[in-house]
């Protein structure tokens, strides 16, 4: 049996400031920005499934995400654009294929939303 399970844990998102991208994630998945800030730059967000946590000790202009590393998923994309939208968020591309699309975070690193 093979000890390493072909699983993904957690996603880790460089962040400059992480106060400021706690609140900001957190308001764009709709969660309360109530938890600890650990070790004084680690941010754990809640997610279902794979994990996400922001971390502003790996943090460099130059390691930005500078294609989405994984993508939020979506029941509906044009909703979802729309919502985005509405955030005031840098888009990167429209919807496309009926399926996906691109913005920033306020760092610039770079998300994907698709409908599954």
């Amino acid at each position: 049996m093979n000890p390493i399970i072909n699983q993904i844990g957690t996603v880790f998102i460089p962040v400059s400031d992480i106060e400021k991208a706690r609140d900001w994630y957190c308001d764009l998945l709709g969660l309360p920005a109530d938890g600890d800030i650990l070790y004084g730059h680690l941010y754990i967000i809640p997610m279902q499934g794979t994990g996400i946590v922001l971390d502003s000790q790996i943090y460099s202009e130059d390691n930005t995400f500078r294609e989405a590393a994984f993508h939020f998923n979506t029941n509906n994309i044009h909703e979802a654009l729309a919502y985005v939208k509405s955030k005031n968020v840098e888009i990167l591309t429209d919807i496309e294929y009926d399926q996906w699309f691109n913005f920033k975070d306020p760092d610039g690193n770079v998300l994907m939303v698709c409908q599954c």
